[in-house]
């Protein structure tokens, strides 16, 4: 006992900051519990937004670190955003980081950590901690072909003075990637007067004077954007390129939040292997009610199986545009006798579902989605072949990438105009159900998981990059990633 003691050393302290988005939160919460699983003490820094209710997170937290001991939580004080010159709440995001600067370097000159990771939209703290002589890292929880656009981003500035809503189809190149239609770009990033485009213009400079960026993906799936990378392909001149560690897929350990889901997994437990299309579009996306309807005589036209998440369309309140809306109510927004004559093939969940278990369970066979990384790695994860929806953020990048460069998503028609036709759902749904296209389609994304589980393994790619990482923070040796 006394010689145990004797060498007992404390842990490490490592203090991740993340955005206040939940699903920014969620990534940044399994990279704690991954980095504290390798004997790192972790802090996560919590930020709230003005306009949203966080009452609900405070015992979401507490259960994290109930499950993780070595995993706590410190929030920052709220603060006070003025009026912004922008109607896109990642500007609010932006800011609500640039005000609690003061409040964050407060926090890390008391705890003296080993290591600060921040969010992508936290970049502003790497000043913080290259102030304070502490090592700054960037997880980034988007995938590598929107980091190496991202990095690129002021070279594209400089190239132009139109704005990128002024280019149309227009394509936009970047190494390593896609070419994008300008369209396609982030909305925030439309307009280069708004301050969203120059909070986002600062980023790149940010992450390569980082120490290293972790990536949430796995260089097996994104090889080409992940060498352009980190070949300093996409770091704009005289700047340096930071180490590049992929240690993904990380997706949710368990469900979070409500335990609401045993109804749809019971319901799944009755249907054939493969048979049931789900379609759900993350914790920010809605509908209008005619969109709804369309889709909803879309899938009863398709007659396939389906397991469907409805949201109560957008509030037109610009006072009540973040807050969390009713729960919807299904009798107004669907088709009269919609849900009595789908009784047999369909289920409709209103506004949540376990999504991880979901699309882990061998009933499903597809996956109509929004694109949003996180739900992607869960797909890919289980191997369910994705109908691609992009609403929000890099959405509409992601489906380029999903369809064009790794050929796991076939997008919907109509996704980028006012509406997607019913008769656009049922085609797609059976498509990817029935079809020679839709059964290669579910064979490519098989063999994606089995490359992700293959980098998530000891030994494997992923899992060696977290070693380097991990060891070299042990060390106080910041050694390299990709580079």
């Amino acid at each position: 006992m006394d010689g145990a003691a004797a060498t007992w050393t404390p842990r490490k302290q490592v203090v991740l900051y993340p955005s206040p988005g939940m699903g920014h939160l969620v990534s940044m919460i399994e990279l704690g519990k991954v980095l504290a699983a390798r004997g790192l003490a972790i802090t996560i820094v919590i930020v709230s937004l003005p306009f949203v209710d966080t009452g609900a997170r405070g015992p979401f937290l507490a259960g994290v670190t109930a499950a993780n001991p070595s995993v706590s939580f410190h929030c920052l004080p709220q603060v006070q955003v003025p009026p912004l010159d922008s109607n896109h709440p990642e500007a609010v995001t932006y800011e609500v980081a640039g005000l609690s600067v003061p409040h964050l370097r407060g926090f890390l000159a008391g705890a003296s950590p080993a290591v600060l990771v921040v969010d992508f939209f936290c970049s502003i703290a790497l000043d913080v901690a290259a102030e304070l002589g502490v090592p700054g890292y960037c997880f980034f929880t988007s995938p590598a072909e929107a980091l190496a656009f991202f990095l690129y981003f002021p070279v594209l500035h400089a190239r132009s003075a139109a704005s990128f809503q002024e280019m149309g189809e227009e394509l936009v190149h970047v190494p390593g990637i896609p070419a994008l239609p300008a369209t396609h770009l982030p909305k925030p990033l439309m307009d280069r007067d708004d301050a969203a485009y120059r909070w986002s213009l600062r980023v790149s400079p940010d992450l390569c004077r980082s120490q290293g960026i972790i990536v949430n993906t796995f260089r097996s799936l994104e090889p080409r954007a992940v060498d352009a990378v980190a070949a300093g392909f996409c770091t704009p001149p005289g700047l340096p390129t930071p180490p590049v560690y992929c240690i993904g897929p990380l997706i949710k350990s368990e469900e979070v939040g409500v335990k609401r889901g045993h109804e749809c997994l019971a319901w799944l437990d009755t249907q054939l292997t493969a048979s049931v299309v789900f379609l759900c579009f993350g914790s920010l996306g809605v509908f209008d009610a005619r969109q709804i309807r369309e889709v909803a005589i879309g899938l009863e036209a398709s007659g396939k199986r389906f397991l469907w998440v409805v949201r109560s369309p957008p509030n037109d309140d610009p006072a009540k545009k973040f807050e969390e809306p009713p729960e919807p109510d299904l009798d107004a927004l669907l088709p009269e006798g919609f849900l009595d004559r789908t009784k047999g093939t369909g289920l409709v969940v209103k506004s949540w579902a376990p999504q991880r278990d979901v699309l882990a369970h061998g009933a499903v066979g597809g996956f109509v989605t929004h694109c949003g990384w996180n739900s992607v790695l869960e797909a890919v994860m289980a191997g369910v072949p994705m109908l691609a929806w992009p609403l929000y953020a890099e959405q509409r990048m992601n489906r380029v990438f999903l369809e064009e460069e790794l050929g796991l998503a076939v997008a919907v028609d109509g996704y980028d105009k006012e509406m997607v036709e019913a008769d656009e759902v049922a085609a797609k749904v059976r498509w990817l159900i029935d079809s020679d296209g839709g059964r290669v389609l579910r064979e490519r994304t098989t063999a994606a998981m089995g490359r992700a589980r293959e980098a998530l393994r000891e030994g494997g790619e992923s899992n060696l990059m977290l070693t380097r990482l991990v060891e070299g923070w042990m060390l106080g040796d910041m050694g390299r990633g990709f580079s």
